[in-house]
């Protein structure tokens, strides 16, 4: 299952907060699957990449209630927490820079900290897309405004890669996606240096 966390509603749309939710839908696009309204207040679209069943999932809980979804859901389709995969914004991360990681702390993340709650560990994949922090002001109106046009195209960018990596992590396997997408901002691999089991 990868699961894109956001707020719903066309006011959070293309806002910094929603960054899950558009890669997400990204994989949606390339997939040719359609989001419907599901179970577990999410919307789901269910698909079969190269044989293997995939669930793509948007929990409509706003972010701070995203593991009430996530773990619905888990239970509901019997997917493991080996097979979760969660794409959300990190403003720890410069803009348009992407981490892969498996396990470790929420950060601070509300939606990350309801996903542990729910689960009942750390131990799941995660994609980060990074936001950076504006320097000004308090970071809930950063994640909650609308990217500036330029910005936009940024994450947008981001949001392909990360698209990409998920694929990779659903072909080749996690580590070998994080080895391959882990990079800096400008560009040098860190390979493994996120690694955190």
């Amino acid at each position: 299952m990868v699961v894109g966390l956001g707020n719903p509603g066309r006011e959070y749309e293309h806002t910094r907060h929603n960054a899950g939710y558009m890669a997400v839908d990204e994989l949606a696009r390339r997939w040719d699957i359609r989001f419907t309204v599901g179970r577990c207040s999410a919307l789901v679209a269910r698909g079969s990449i190269d044989d293997n069943p995939v669930v793509l999932a948007k929990p409509t809980t706003y972010m701070n209630r995203s593991g009430e979804s996530v773990g619905c859901l888990a239970r509901w389709y019997s997917i493991p927490v080996s097979q979760i995969i969660v794409i959300v914004d990190d403003a720890d991360l410069p803009s348009g820079a992407l981490r892969l990681r498996h396990g470790g702390s929420s950060g601070g993340h509300r939606g990350l900290r309801s996903i542990e709650t729910n689960l009942g560990t750390r131990d799941y994949a995660r994609v980060r897309i990074g936001i950076g922090r504006s320097g000004l002001g308090d970071l809930r109106n950063h994640v909650l405004e609308r990217c500036k046009p330029g910005e936009l195209r940024s994450i947008l960018d981001t949001v392909s890669i990360a698209a990409d990596a998920v694929e990779a992590a659903l072909g080749r396997g996690f580590e070998v996606a994080m080895n391959q997408y882990n990079t800096r901002r400008n560009g040098e691999s860190t390979l493994a240096e996120d690694i955190d089991r």
